[in-house]
C-alpha cells in the first residue's frame, strides 16, 4: 500500500523540482538556439533566458513568478494507493507554502483567490490505467502567459493535413509574442474537442529531440517546426529564428464526420517533472 503521506511527498518534490529546475532537453533546445541565432536582440534575450535558468537553480527559487496552475498526469497501475487525491492536494499545498510558489487560484467568477494552488477541481488530475507494477505522477505547472493562446478547431474532414498545418500556424502567428518565446507547440488531432485538447497537452510530456514513433507525425512535426521558425517572431517577439523549440503531435481516431485539431502553447519554462512510485 502506497500511504498517503509517500504520495504527498512525492508531488511536493516534483512541484518543487518543476518550478526551479528546467529540464535538461529544454535547456539544450535554448542553447542550440542561441548557437544558430544572427538577431542580436534574440541572442540578448537568449542568453538573458539562460542565465535566468542558471540563478533559479543556484539560488533555489522559481524560474518564472507565475509558478502556474498545477496539472497532474497520473499512469495508475496494479498498486495499491491510501487517499490519491488527498495525498496531492497535500503535496500542492505543502510545495505552496514552503518552495514557495505563487498563489493563482481564484474563483472563475468572483476571482476571489484560494490563497494556495488549489481550489474546486483544482489540482487537476489526470488518471490513465495500466497494466504496470507502479504509479508515475508526471506535473506540468502551466503558467496562463501560455496558456491563454490555445486554441482548438472542429475542423471539417476534408480540410485534412493542410487545414492542420493552416490551423497550427495561425495560432502561433497569432500568439506572438505573448507566451514568452522560444514556445514549444503541442498539437492534439482527433478524438472529440475535449480530449483533443488534453492530447495536445500530452504531447508535449515528450522530450524536446525525442522522435515521434509515428512517421507520418514526426514528418509533421518537422515542417511546421520549420515553418514556426520562419515566422520571425523570435524569443520573446522581438525576432530572430527560435520562435519554437520543438512541436509535438499526438493523435486519436475521430468520427468520421469530424477533425477536431486542438493546440496547445507552452512558454520558455517548459516546467514538468516525474516520479514513479511502486
Amino acid at each position: 500500500m502506497i500511504s498517503q503521506k509517500t504520495i504527498e511527498e512525492a508531488i511536493y518534490n516534483i512541484y518543487k523540482k518543476a518550478a526551479i529546475e528546467l529540464p535538461d532537453d529544454v535547456t539544450h533546445s535554448i542553447q542550440e538556439g542561441l548557437k544558430n541565432e544572427e538577431n542580436e536582440l534574440a541572442i540578448l534575450n537568449l542568453q538573458a533566458i539562460l542565465k535566468n535558468i542558471e540563478l533559479a537553480k543556484e539560488k533555489k527559487i522559481p524560474l518564472c513568478q507565475d509558478t502556474g496552475l498545477p496539472i497532474l498526469f497520473v499512469k495508475l497501475g496494479n498498486v495499491e494507493v491510501e487517499n490519491l487525491y488527498k495525498g496531492i492536494e497535500k503535496g500542492v499545498l505543502k510545495a505552496t507554502e514552503e518552495v514557495p510558489l505563487r498563489p493563482n487560484i481564484v474563483d472563475p467568477i468572483t476571482r476571489k483567490n484560494t490563497g494556495t494552488n488549489t481550489g474546486l477541481k483544482i489540482p487537476i488530475v489526470d488518471i490513465e490505467l495500466t497494466d504496470d507494477d507502479f504509479i508515475e505522477f508526471t506535473i506540468l505547472p502551466k503558467g496562463f502567459g501560455s496558456e491563454n493562446n490555445n486554441r482548438l478547431k472542429m475542423a471539417l474532414p476534408g480540410e485534412g493535413i493542410d487545414g492542420i498545418k493552416e490551423f497550427v500556424i495561425e495560432t502561433v502567428k497569432m500568439a506572438g509574442g505573448k507566451p514568452c518565446p522560444p514556445i514549444v507547440v503541442g498539437v492534439g488531432i482527433g478524438a472529440t474537442s475535449d480530449y483533443a485538447l488534453k492530447l495536445s497537452k500530452k504531447a508535449i510530456l515528450s522530450p524536446i529531440g525525442i522522435k515521434n514513433p509515428d512517421k507520418q507525425l514526426e514528418e509533421l512535426e518537422n515542417e511546421l517546426l520549420n515553418e514556426i521558425n520562419k515566422l520571425n517572431i523570435g524569443p520573446m517577439g522581438l525576432g530572430g529564428k527560435t520562435t519554437a523549440l520543438g512541436v509535438k503531435i499526438l493523435k486519436a481516431d475521430t468520427h468520421t464526420a469530424g477533425l477536431p485539431i486542438a493546440v496547445t502553447i507552452q512558454c520558455w519554462a517548459h516546467r514538468q517533472a516525474t516520479i514513479r512510485l511502486k
